[in-house]
């Protein structure tokens, strides 16, 4: 009975075991719950085998209670044939006959309440059993449950942590890439490219800077020319008429 109690409290504290609580303690809950997994399995194996050796000694102390009930039951007929025919051999005047079966029936008797009292007294004891069995397997079922519910929180944790590893992956990979970043590839040479570009804006301008210049020192040049072809004319006689003022009024 001991070692029953002993299973039934084993299974008991493995039923009302609080997952929840577990994993919020646990430093690598994947890996508890795959030991917890691993360990509900084993102890329902062995449950399973305490559980089955329970009910077959049960099953065997009910057997014997119907045999018991049963001889019971055959005893009380014996007697009652066996006092029968002694009142048919006593009615007959026959008492010699008539005295052996009534020993005969109380003989009978006897085995009757031997039997009566065996059934007797093992009905507490089998109602007993039959309640330890009726725990055990509703423990079990509970245990089933639990590693059923434990095997679903574990494929739920993987799938989690692969989604999130993958998301991880996607985001550094994401981040690998950034066009913004002046420390990535792409960001050193577009500032190359800006500088190209720049330095090609400033030889332009630099150009028709340049080019703009030298129209004007064109047309100062030619100014002089003309100054020094008229100090010519002047010392040769041959100066340029002056231009004479036009009167306007007369249009």
């Amino acid at each position: 009975m001991a070692e029953k109690q002993t299973i039934l409290g084993r299974i008991t504290q493995l039923a009302k075991a609080n997952i929840n609580a577990l994993l919020d303690r646990a430093e690598n809950p994947q890996k508890m719950l795959d030991q917890m997994v691993r360990d509900y399995t084993n102890s329902i194996a062995e449950a399973q085998d305490a559980v089955a050796v329970t009910v077959g000694n049960l099953r065997l102390a009910q057997a014997d209670y119907q045999e018991d009930v049963k001889a019971s039951r055959e005893w009380g007929q014996k007697a009652l044939a066996a006092s029968n025919k002694a009142e048919q051999m006593r009615l007959a005047g026959n008492e010699q006959d008539a005295a052996k079966f009534d020993n005969l029936a109380k003989i009978a008797i006897s085995k009757q309440m031997a039997s009566e009292k065996e059934a007797k007294d093992a009905e507490p004891l089998i109602a007993s059993q039959e309640e330890v069995v009726a725990k055990l397997k509703d423990g079990l079922d509970q245990m089933r449950s639990k590693l059923d519910e434990l095997k679903t929180k574990r494929n739920q944790l993987v799938a989690r942590a692969k989604t999130a590893e993958a998301q991880n992956r996607v985001q550094d990979a994401i981040s690998s890439i950034n066009v913004l970043d002046p420390t990535s590839e792409l960001g050193r040479y577009e500032d190359q490219i800006r500088r190209q570009e720049a330095l090609a804006q400033g030889k332009a301008e630099v150009a028709v800077s340049s080019l703009d210049q030298q129209f004007a020192e064109l047309e100062d040049h030619s100014q002089d020319i003309e100054i020094e072809a008229r100090l010519a004319a002047l010392k040769s006689g041959d100066a340029p008429a002056q231009i004479e003022a036009r009167d306007f009024n007369a249009y």
